[in-house]
């Protein structure tokens, strides 16, 4: 599938082959960056359970602990489960249809 989208739309992977990475600029201060990550899933992925959706929504937030805490608060399905990593935190959501929705907290720029 990548093959695919580099030679149709021009989307190149990485070198480790996980996606492609489009970098921008904030519009209201040029001096922060940011990125938005791009990945094919294999068909039988289960990194999307529990929904059945072929795909994930992935929001960039900030201050992640706080709004799960919200989210918890108003009833929202919150997965007890967050990552760290070096490029920032990530935890997981659902919406009322089912839908798995990724929360990232970027690391804070200095």
């Amino acid at each position: 599938m990548y093959g695919w989208y580099e030679k149709h739309l021009g989307i190149s992977s990485s070198a480790d082959g996980t996606g492609a990475t489009f970098h921008w600029r904030e519009a209201d201060d040029p001096e922060k960056t940011g990125l938005t990550a791009w990945s094919i899933f294999p068909q039988d992925t289960t990194y999307f359970n529990p929904s059945t959706a072929s795909f994930m929504m992935n929001f960039r937030v900030e201050n992640l602990d706080t709004l799960l805490k919200t989210l918890k608060e108003e009833g929202v399905t919150v997965d007890p489960k967050v990552e760290g990593y070096e490029y920032g935190k990530f935890a997981w959501i659902m919406d009322p249809e089912g839908n798995r929705i990724e929360l990232w907290e970027p690391p804070h720029q200095k």
